[in-house]
């Protein structure tokens, strides 16, 4: 982010311990030690948390509850207009867990969209789910404008074919399968960068609730939705 949107936007950065960057060192869970980072901005990207489906229920409860209603909290203080906030494909993650392996095939139309019911498939998946419900309800008694992403698999190599994958594991799957459903879930962080920057510059538009995922193969998560309510297209693909 720092890299694809610091030409467009002046960033402010907010981590919990000290960076190689400037930033505002603080601790989510802890909203006195987080406001002051906040004043004066127009719009909060909200990253942080504990970001594994089999995260334990503490670190859920305080990283993932209080974290994020803390950083909703902070922002309706501040004055802040918008939150983007990072979702996850898990407050619907039972479709997958009932569709695969079979849902990761390329000759499978079965797509989950933004009105398919909540099936949370882990502590951290209702805590996402929590986390878009928290989102609405500042939109409706406290007016900001909230952007709520589904994003698919971010990688730091940002290479699928290349990934040590661990959803299989998690997932039941085989080595191959899990290649497979990277092929299908894949989200480059440029496509991310840009789904975000769509979120921060669009107008009329304050609630969404939408998938983030890569024009691969293969994509069982919806894209239509974000292509009509932010005129958002991804650019990059995992390979076939």
């Amino acid at each position: 982010m720092r890299r694809e949107l610091g030409e467009r936007h002046e960033l402010v950065a907010l981590t919990l311990t000290s960076q190689s960057f400037p930033s505002h060192v603080g601790d989510i869970s802890r909203l006195e030690e987080i406001e002051p980072a906040f004043i004066g901005v127009d719009a909060v990207v909200h990253l942080a948390g504990s970001v594994a489906m089999e995260t334990p229920w503490e670190q859920v409860l305080t990283n993932n509850i209080v974290g994020t209603y803390n950083v909703f909290e902070a922002a309706r203080r501040a004055g802040v207009e918008r939150v983007v906030f990072a979702s996850s494909n898990h407050p619907v993650g039972m479709y997958e867990l009932d569709g695969a392996p079979d849902l990761y095939r390329v000759d499978d139309g079965r797509v989950i969209d933004h009105a398919a019911e909540l099936r949370p498939d882990s502590l951290y998946g209702v805590s996402k789910a929590y986390g878009e419900a928290l989102g609405r309800l500042y939109v409706e008694r406290h007016g900001l404008r909230v952007f709520c992403l589904r994003i698919g698999s971010v990688l730091a190599g940002d290479d699928p074919s290349a990934a040590a994958v661990s959803a299989p594991a998690l997932l039941g799957l085989s080595r191959e399968e899990g290649v497979h459903r990277m092929r299908a879930t894949w989200l480059s962080q440029r496509d991310c960068c840009s789904l975000i920057a769509r979120c921060l510059e669009v107008e009329d538009v304050s609630w969404a609730v939408v998938y983030g995922v890569s024009a691969n193969p293969r994509r069982f998560w919806d894209l239509e939705h974000a292509r009509e309510l932010l005129g958002w297209e991804p650019r990059d693909a995992a390979p076939e």
